[in-house]
């Protein structure tokens, strides 16, 4: 195994300066139709223009136009073709009089890029235009010149290549599905080729992209974006059942995703055997989808193909329309069912998380802690950038103490603790007993510098986007530690010019998710490599007097010993040591990247010798 000790991140960073607007960054595309409703028929292509060898009939035409998408008067929908294509289509959905239409014409004008270009082809650059096309050929779809043009202007060569705004130098993007390659020992998927697109000053994050529902994502989920994070670390195969329109959830979907990657800082430091170092993205699906995650499943069970295993194994995430997935719990390892639009709640309706059978998934109090000081860093980075702002802006009450009361009923944006109760974990009685005896054995000091850790730790995942965080040097992340937990297409520029102000929310909230994630795991390498001999203990033979080694149980050939977990361990990798779900995530952990089992050490009280909780 490779050693897993902290990784010293890079000084420097060598990347192509990338532009988000202009015709030259547009990828090519491989494909471009256009799909009409037809009552008789259903969903036909009635004009398609596609490379030679890249099938479209019978496929294009259920990707494309989820179910329940004749509620709604547009979208954009995103899925994965099975070519090694992403897919984008744009629906419109306008009155008509013609009595066959059933008074409503409703058209699709998709697009299917190279997943070279990256998770998504950078297929949201085609939106607006197809978005366009599709308005206007609502009124009329006889008039496809415009398809015709745009086919003739973006269409792709025999084997595009990522490319630079300059057209200089390609943008390494491994295609999605396509399995990890083995490199000085180590499967290599890197992260650092997945995120957004950074840019020049002057430039934007491009209106569609969908890294722009990052702070959408988190008011939608709040702590919950952490059990969920936690899942996609662990490459579940995650389900979000969801209403149309599907735009919002595809960015969701993208963003867990990203959010999930493995930070080059310590993916060297991982072993061969360890997952796919991103999460796979599906992105909108359907029960034409059926046979082929029955298929997959089928393969989860029972392939011994490394290689195969490995890509199979990696997980996913994906969206869908169509509840009967949601109904085949055999299909999926997280179900996400998010609230209905026509939720009339006095309060928040959160999403609901739960694993087969039913059993829901909560965030701990640890997450709420967390959460609640994600949103005080970016409040700042908001104030900060704002006409007029400084690191020194003024801020509420709310704002600069980010932990809650231990009784876990501080507020999320204005929330109940009845309403918190519904997706956070009730604080556990050890917790209780704990905090109150250390509170009165110290008288208060102990509780004190056990929540001031809790901030440090949380604002060193965010300290250098926030201006003013009261982080000291010591214990604050360095700028190249910036650099190093952001995707490298997100960092663009980075090291040469200020990256522009409008995307430094969303940056930030990569680097936090990324550098929770580098901790974790360097922690728990830490640990495993702590354990030189984890076969082997030395015993005494009783019978002969020797000297000998045996593996731990007293039986060779046995499976290696656990690593021990401590409750200063949670605190570093910033879990909670009184949830039981994160003492198993880290087991999990343990398991699935480092192959070895986990013994967790929990915090305690002693009483003249005697534990009492």
């Amino acid at each position: 195994m490779a050693t897993a000790s902290r990784a010293q991140p890079s000084l420097s960073m060598h990347l192509p300066a990338s532009s988000l607007n202009g015709a030259a960054d547009i990828p090519p595309i491989s494909a471009l139709f256009l799909i009409v409703f037809d009552v008789k028929a259903g969903y036909t292509i009635v004009w398609k223009q596609a490379l030679p060898g890249l099938e479209l009939e019978g496929i294009v035409e259920y990707k494309s136009l989820p179910s329940g998408l004749h509620t709604v008067k547009e979208d954009l929908i995103y899925f994965v073709h099975e070519a090694g294509h992403a897919g984008l289509s744009a629906f419109a959905n306008v009155p008509c009089d013609e009595e066959d239409a059933r008074h409503a014409r409703m058209i699709a004008v998709g697009v299917l890029v190279p997943l070279s270009f990256g998770r998504l082809g950078r297929a949201w650059r085609h939106a607006e235009s197809l978005k366009e096309m599709a308005a206007k050929l609502a009124v009329d779809h006889k008039q496809t010149e415009a398809l015709e043009a745009y086919w003739e202007q973006h269409r792709s060569g025999p084997n595009p290549e990522p490319r630079s705004a300059r057209g200089d130098t390609p943008i390494a993007s491994p295609i999605a599905v396509q399995p990890p390659r083995r490199t000085k020992g180590h499967f290599r998927n890197r992260s650092s080729s997945d995120g957004a697109s950074m840019f020049p000053p002057g430039h934007t994050l491009s209106e569609y992209h969908p890294a722009r529902s990052l702070n959408a994502l988190l008011d939608i989920f709040g702590p919950l974006v952490f059990p969920l994070h936690r899942a996609a670390l662990l490459r579940k195969r995650i389900l979000i059942s969801c209403q149309a329109p599907v735009h919002e959830t595809c960015n969701f979907v993208y963003d867990l995703s990203v959010l999930s990657n493995i930070p080059q800082s310590v993916a060297d430091l991982l072993p061969a055997e360890a997952p796919t170092h991103r999460l796979r993205p599906l992105f909108t699906i359907g029960v034409h989808d059926i046979p082929a995650l029955m298929q997959e499943q089928t393969r989860r069970e029972g392939d011994d193909d490394v290689t195969l295993r490995d890509e199979i194994l990696g997980g996913w995430i994906a969206c869908t329309t169509d509840s009967i997935l949601a109904m085949k719990d055999t299909l999926w390892d997280v179900l996400v069912t998010m609230p209905t639009s026509t939720s009339n709640a006095a309060g928040k309706t959160w999403p609901t998380v739960e694993y087969p059978g039913g059993q829901p998934i909560k965030a701990t109090q640890r997450d709420l802690r967390r959460f609640r000081a994600l949103k005080a860093g970016l409040a700042r980075i908001v104030a900060a950038t704002r006409p007029g702002g400084s690191p020194g802006t003024p801020r509420s009450e709310s704002m600069t103490n980010p932990r809650p009361s231990m009784s876990g009923t501080a507020l999320v944006d204005g929330e109940s603790g009845d309403a918190l109760d519904k997706v956070v974990q009730p604080t556990t009685w050890a917790e209780l007993a704990y905090g109150g005896f250390m509170w009165w054995a110290s008288a208060g000091e102990q509780r004190h510098g056990y929540e001031h850790d809790e901030a440090v730790h949380d604002a060193s995942l965010i300290a250098d986007w926030t201006p003013a965080m009261p982080v000291t040097p010591s214990t604050g992340p360095t700028r190249e530690r910036m650099v190093d937990s952001v995707p490298s297409s997100f960092a663009e520029g980075l090291t040469s010019s200020p990256f522009d102000e409008e995307a430094r929310v969303e940056l930030a909230i990569v680097a936090f998710f990324h550098r929770l994630t580098a901790d974790i795991l360097t922690v728990i390498g830490e640990a495993v490599d702590a354990d030189q001999n984890p076969y082997e203990d030395e015993e005494s033979d009783t019978d002969s007097g020797d000297a000998r080694l045996l593996p731990r149980g007293g039986s060779r050939g046995g499976d290696p010993r656990p690593v021990r977990i401590d409750s200063t361990a949670f605190d570093l990798m910033g879990l909670d040591v009184w949830s039981a779900a994160d003492g198993e995530f880290i087991k999990k952990v343990a398991e699935v990247y480092f192959g070895r089992g986990a013994e967790i050490e929990g915090k305690g009280i002693e009483v003249c010798g005697l534990r009492v909780c």
